[in-house]
């Protein structure tokens, strides 16, 4: 391979690191918030599904990412590396103050910055961008919504049950939908990074079309999970302990509502946010207690970080492919 090439890829794969740094642990917040499950054991946990989710969940996402937010024919490689450097550097500084971002909106929007750089605006693909329009309702309001609707449904269908045996029940369901949050998290966030990684092969010359091997899907599958492993407890504790107070119960609604919407979408070929969609699945759930329960201070900090991501990786993305064109 074209030692350019190599550098790309190996950018790619440091971005999917970091999605499984910053972004898996979205999927176990909740879960160990609730003392279910010790952080050690969530996050091998989460690894493990993650890579499962990569594996089994196919490639229409990637297929989106790698073919539908810009046209590949009219880009080079310098677009998908000014998107990973971008994707990275917004990413480490914002998990340096615990906020939780978007690595899917990053790198759509890094990609977007760059590619409109190097190719200009016609570059951009609507049928690509309205499965990302798609994806901000999925995560916004089917998070929320889902989450409402399951802690009101189970309220009333447990209303004369012991608290102390709904918090032993809920205390084992509780693993079963932090597993499927995790799953649901590789099925959609892996594939994006699968996506830029083929999509750079086939700039690079090695594919001679859009397809995603067997082996890259390992490989992305592998690297994310390393990621995962590597904690990332500034987030557990934004999104498990300062967002609002969760008990097993309110940790099951939110992430079986959030592992709904999520893999819904993977199959969909719908690129989102896992971490919007589990942020306002907690949202959901604590909002049915009191609208006071949610610490909404803390959720403005977050919210202004994912405002931040679009202009942020876009126009840093932006900068770097100028500057490499300008180079090179």
């Amino acid at each position: 391979m074209d030692p350019i090439l190599i550098i790309v890829l190996l950018l790619v794969l440091a971005a999917e690191f970091v999605n499984g740094w910053t972004d898996s642990p979205n999927a176990i917040a909740t879960v160990v918030s609730t003392r279910v499950l010790s952080p050690r054991q969530a996050v091998v946990m989460a690894a493990v599904l993650n890579i499962l989710g990569v594996l089994l969940t196919g490639t229409a996402v990637a297929a989106t990412i790698g073919k539908g937010i810009i046209v590949p024919e009219a880009i080079d490689l310098s677009v998908v590396a000014a998107a990973m450097i971008a994707l990275v550097t917004w990413s480490t500084i914002a998990f340096r103050y615990g906020l939780p971002t978007s690595e899917s909106h990053a790198l759509i929007a890094g990609l977007t910055g760059a590619g409109i750089v190097s190719a200009g605006p016609q570059v951009l693909l609507w049928s690509g961008w309205q499965k990302v329009l798609i994806g901000l309702g999925f995560s916004t309001f089917l998070g929320f919504g889902l989450a409402l609707l399951i802690t009101v449904g189970l309220y009333r269908a447990l209303m004369k049950v012991r608290a102390s045996t709904i918090r032993q029940i809920f205390g084992r369901l509780q693993i079963l939908s932090a597993a499927f949050m995790a799953f649901s998290h590789g099925s959609n966030d892996g594939q994006k990074f699968m996506g830029a990684f083929s999509l750079a092969l086939v700039l690079g010359g090695v594919l001679p079309k859009f397809d995603v091997p067997l082996w890259v899907v390992l490989l992305c599958g592998v690297t994310m999970g390393i990621g995962t492993l590597t904690g990332g407890w500034r987030i557990i504790k934004t999104m498990g302990f300062k967002l609002t107070k969760l008990e097993p119960f309110h940790g099951f609604a939110a992430e079986s509502s959030a592992g709904i919407a999520i893999t819904a979408a993977s199959f969909l070929g719908i690129p989102l946010s896992t971490t919007h969609t589990i942020n306002t699945a907690i949202m959901g759930v604590g909002s049915t207690r009191r609208f006071s329960a949610v610490r909404w201070g803390v959720t403005r900090n977050i919210v202004f970080a994912w405002l931040l991501t679009f202009p942020v990786c876009g126009l840093l993305a932006a900068l770097i492919t100028w500057v490499i064109k300008l180079i090179f």
